[in-house]
C-alpha cells in the first residue's frame, strides 16, 4: 500500500458516518520529507518540521512560542510528551502523532472536532508504531 493510500483513506477518510473529514493531512518523516499529503495540506518550511521533531525529543519547546506549520501558528495544548503534540486555532487545530520514522498530521476545523481529529491521526500513527514503521 503507498503512503498515499493511508492519507487517502485512513486520514481524509468520512468522520463516523458523517460526511466531515480532517481540513488536511500528511505523512511526513521526521527528517521533514514528505511521504503523502492531502492536496490541501499547507506548504511547509523545514524548520516548522524540526522545532516540531524537537519537541517531541525536548517536550515542552513549542509551547512558549506556539507550533508553526505553513505559516500558521496553533496555541500549544495537552498532548502526550514525546508522543503526540495538540495545538488549537480558532476553531480549528493540529494533532502530530510522532512513530519511530514518521510524523502523522491532522488539521482539523469545525464541525470536526478535536477529539475526532486525535482519534484519527493518533489510530493511524498507533497502527503504524506496531508495524514498527
Amino acid at each position: 500500500m503507498s503512503w498515499q493510500t493511508y492519507v487517502d483513506d485512513h486520514l481524509m477518510c468520512e468522520i463516523e458516518g458523517t460526511t466531515n473529514h480532517l481540513a488536511a493531512a500528511a505523512i511526513l518523516g521526521t527528517d521533514g520529507s514528505v511521504w503523502a499529503q492531502s492536496a490541501s495540506f499547507p506548504q511547509f518550511k523545514p524548520d516548522e518540521i524540526a522545532a516540531v521533531v524537537k519537541d517531541f525529543d525536548e517536550p515542552g519547546t513549542l509551547a512558549p512560542t506556539g507550533l508553526h506549520l505553513g505559516g500558521v501558528k496553533y496555541m500549544v495544548i495537552q498532548g502526550e510528551p514525546g508522543a503526540v503534540i495538540r495545538g488549537k486555532k480558532g476553531s480549528g487545530g493540529i494533532c502530530v502523532k510522532k512513530t519511530a520514522q514518521a510524523l502523522v498530521i491532522g488539521l482539523y476545523d469545525e464541525p470536526v472536532t478535536p477529539g475526532q481529529c486525535n482519534m484519527i491521526v493518533e489510530r493511524l500513527g498507533d497502527y503504524l508504531i506496531d508495524q514498527g514503521l
